[in-house]
């Protein structure tokens, strides 16, 4: 499958899956022309990419994390514990957020006109 191929199905942009291959999260083989060429499997691979990324997922932490989520055999308490370890970071930019909404919210009342 050629990039735009892999884009189409994704809804993932040529630049981004360019990107998730420079980051080690995607591979590809090259033509003897230099066109990218992807497994069967890379429809799947971005499609779980993505569903990590709007997780909030570094592209760094899913490199950590993409080989014991895709292979069974290698996946230790590590992975659920880091991915713990993202979730408490995520709930304290959300609290982080919820402060921020309240004191807004406060100016809105006071200076209401």
């Amino acid at each position: 499958m050629r990039i735009g191929d892999l884009a189409a199905a994704t809804g993932a942009s040529a630049r981004s899956l360019r990107y998730y291959e420079e980051q080690g999260l995607l591979a590809s083989e090259r033509s003897g022309g230099g066109q990218r060429h992807y497994p069967d499997g890379a429809v799947e691979r971005v499609r779980l990419i993505q569903s990590l990324l709007a997780a909030g997922l570094s592209s760094g932490t899913i490199h950590d994390v993409l080989p014991c989520i895709t292979e069974r055999a290698i996946r230790t308490p590590w992975l659920a514990e880091r991915l713990r370890t993202e979730l408490h970071r995520v709930e304290e930019q959300l609290a982080a957020l919820h402060r921020t909404r309240d004191i807004l919210s406060g100016l809105v009342d006071e200076y209401a006109v």
